[in-house]
C-alpha cells in the first residue's frame, strides 16, 4: 500500500472510531453520571462528562483566550506538525509510523470536538479498586496514549537493535 495513504487511511480509521462512539454517547447516556453505566460492575464504567479543559480536565478554568491559545490553536500546530514530519520522514519504522499516526488522529479528534462543540466528550472510567483509577477519558485519548506506548517501546527497542548492531 501507497505510505501516504496508509498514513491518511490510519489517521481517519482514529478519528472516525472517536467521532462515532462519541455520537453514541451522546445520543444514548444521560451528561453527568446520572445515567452511568456499569460495564463490569464498579471497575469499568461509561459516565458521560463534557470536558473544557485538556487531560482531566486541566485548563478548563482558563480564560477563554488562553484556553483558545493553549487547547485549540497550539495543538493544531502541533498536530499540522506531526502530520508533516510523518510524511515527509521515510525513515520512520513502521511501529513509529504507526504510533505518530494514533496520536495524530487522537489528538485532531479531541481538537475537531473543541471546534465543534466548544468542549470534549468523555465517557470511559476505570477504577480497580484502590490499585489503579483514571480520570474519565474517551477513544481519542486512549488513540494518543497508545501512540506513545507504541513510540517508547519503538524508540526502545531501536536503540537495543542499534547497540546489538555496534558490538
Amino acid at each position: 500500500m501507497n505510505r501516504t495513504l496508509f498514513i491518511i487511511i490510519l489517521i481517519a480509521f482514529n478519528i472516525a472510531i472517536d467521532q462515532i462512539s462519541k455520537v453514541i454517547v451522546r445520543t444514548t447516556m444521560i451528561k453527568g453520571g446520572r445515567g452511568q453505566i456499569n460495564v463490569i460492575q464498579d471497575y469499568f464504567q461509561l459516565i458521560w462528562v463534557e470536558n473544557k479543559g485538556a487531560f482531566l480536565g486541566m485548563g478548563s478554568d482558563m480564560n477563554p483566550t488562553l484556553r483558545l491559545i493553549f487547547l485549540l490553536i497550539l495543538p493544531t500546530l502541533v498536530l499540522a506538525y506531526v502530520i508533516y514530519y510523518i510524511i515527509k520522514t521515510k525513515e520512520l519504522d513502521r511501529m513509529s509510523l504507526i504510533a505518530f499516526c494514533c496520536i495524530a488522529g487522537g489528538g485532531i479528534a479531541n481538537v475537531f470536538d473543541r471546534i465543534v462543540f466548544g468542549q470534549v466528550t468523555d465517557f470511559f472510567y476505570i477504577n480497580l479498586g484502590g490499585v489503579f483509577k483514571t480520570g474519565i477519558f474517551n477513544v481519542a485519548d486512549m488513540s494518543v496514549t497508545i501512540g506513545m506506548v507504541i513510540l517508547l517501546f519503538s524508540g526502545i527497542f531501536n536503540s537495543k537493535k542499534k547497540e546489538n548492531v555496534s558490538v
